[in-house]
């Protein structure tokens, strides 16, 4: 039997699922209104340059990995349980999989909305050489963000691949 409260640790998961919601339609609603959709374009959203960095890739990402990925994890780690009558490999690698996963994913969105503006506001100012100094680091930071992100992802598939082990091993 269930003790009351065991998966009240998934609360934080739907939180953070339904602000990344939030943020996500909050964002899209912002990148249609027409001066910012003329900015965006004129930066090279959706296909390139700075642009692409606040849409399409910002925004699918805080949809995406902050939302659907995240309740996801959540669903998971709630209904493997309930089918399989066999617990989660680990409740100490889910934890891990939500906050690497939410820090990746919360960092990578603020990156590519910051350095998409400033990357914007240098190319509309035709300031090359500070666009390249600045792409410079946002490549890094960038780049430890989404490992940080894959990281929980890893872990949260992991923690599901050893929880269905169990499962194959008590059959």
């Amino acid at each position: 039997m269930e003790l009351p409260g065991e998966n009240r640790y998934l609360l934080k998961f739907v939180l953070v699922s339904s602000l990344s919601f939030f943020i996500g339609t909050v964002h899209g609603v912002l990148q249609m209104i027409p001066f910012i959709r003329s900015w965006l374009d004129s930066i090279g959203s959706p296909y390139g340059g700075p642009g692409h960095m606040i849409d399409p890739l910002a925004h699918a990402h805080i949809n995406l990995i902050g939302g659907v990925m995240i309740l996801s994890m959540a669903v998971t780690y709630y209904l493997l349980p309930k089918f399989s009558n066999t617990p989660i490999y680990s409740r100490r690698l889910a934890e891990h999989s939500f906050w690497w996963t939410t820090i990746g994913a919360m960092c990578f969105y603020l990156i590519l909305m910051v350095f998409g503006v400033i990357e914007g506001v240098l190319l509309l100012d035709k300031k090359s050489i500070e666009l390249d100094h600045v792409h410079q680091i946002y490549r890094s930071v960038v780049a430890v963000s989404a490992s940080i992100m894959g990281i929980g992802l890893w872990i949260y598939l992991t923690n599901i691949m050893l929880t269905i082990k169990n499962i194959y091993k008590r059959s």
